[in-house]
């Protein structure tokens, strides 16, 4: 673990202590928002692996959106991820919003996930 020192590695220490417990065993969509894009990962943290990954720095998203830190950018993040999670067969995982507060581009990527048969 990082050690705390300002409030967003406080809150991202707090939710995934807490999705440890919640977890049982389902995979963790994990959100990273950085000022010029935002991210998304399906990972297995029993086995330490990544199943799955979509960002706005991919050939595809760039192609797609001018910007890639817009609400607009994550809803497209969020239906890449579902899709590719639903082909590898993931249908329930865990919401790990990281530090970040759940609105904005975090709860567009959330709902275009939602919308694509992902579940959490």
């Amino acid at each position: 673990m990082i050690v705390c020192r300002d409030n967003f590695h406080r809150r991202r220490n707090r939710v995934r202590r807490r999705l440890l417990f919640v977890s049982s065993g389902r995979p963790r969509l994990s959100v990273h928002r950085s000022v010029k894009h935002i991210y998304a990962q399906l990972i297995d943290d029993k086995k330490g692996v990544t199943l799955a990954s979509a960002s706005t720095i991919e050939k595809v998203m760039r192609d797609k959106s001018k910007s890639g830190s817009n609400k607009e950018a994550a809803k497209q993040v969020g239906i890449l991820i579902g899709e590719r999670a639903r082909k590898i067969g993931v249908e329930d995982v865990v919401f790990d919003r990281g530090g970040h507060v759940y609105h904005g581009c975090v709860k567009a990527l959330a709902d275009a996930a939602r919308e694509e048969g992902l579940l959490f």
